[in-house]
């Protein structure tokens, strides 16, 4: 019986996951491939993505575009912010009611963690992992490991065995 109840549950999740990823393919600006949402996920007009895309769980707001290589993974509750008040050219104190656009750029083979905040003008290069928690205000380099509150690189992935995945085409 227990066995039924897990697979039930098991086709429950996959169905929802169908549902969810449908309706990001048709809030998106573009997508070249495979979606796959697992979790909440809202995006804009100004959104592309790649082929095997993988939400968790992400949230992005603001009128700046933003690009998603393939083979990309999120983790839950994920903040994407391209756009920011106009506070030091504009007409009031503390902002005035324009926006600057600054773009987000995230290469082929990316992990971002769960609960994890990119803000605009970013570029986080191929095969990166950014930490779970992390806010991240810079450009993070290929193949690099990082995290924190700026994010900062503190590691980087072994470049030679993920060289040797990819050249397999062994993309989870």
């Amino acid at each position: 019986m227990k066995k039924i109840a897990r697979y039930i549950l098991f086709l429950c999740r996959e169905a929802v996951a169908k549902v969810r990823s449908k309706w990001v393919m048709s809030r998106c600006g573009g997508y070249s491939g495979r979606i796959r949402v697992n979790g909440p996920t809202n995006l804009t007009k100004n959104t592309f993505l790649g082929s095997n895309v993988n939400f968790n769980g992400l949230v992005i707001t603001g009128g700046g575009k933003v690009t998603i290589g393939d083979n990309f993974h999120s983790g839950p509750d994920c903040l994407f912010i391209p756009q920011n008040h106009n506070f030091d050219e504009g007409s009031s104190i503390p902002y005035d009611n324009t926006y600057i656009y600054k773009d987000i750029y995230i290469s082929s083979n990316v992990w971002i963690g769960s609960r994890v905040i990119i803000l605009g003008g970013v570029s986080i290069g191929e095969g990166a992992i950014i930490q779970a928690g992390s806010c991240v205000v810079n450009d993070i380099p290929p193949h690099a490991i990082a995290g924190g509150h700026p994010a900062r690189v503190f590691s980087h992935r072994n470049i030679d065995h993920y060289e040797s995945l990819k050249a397999q085409g062994r993309f989870n």
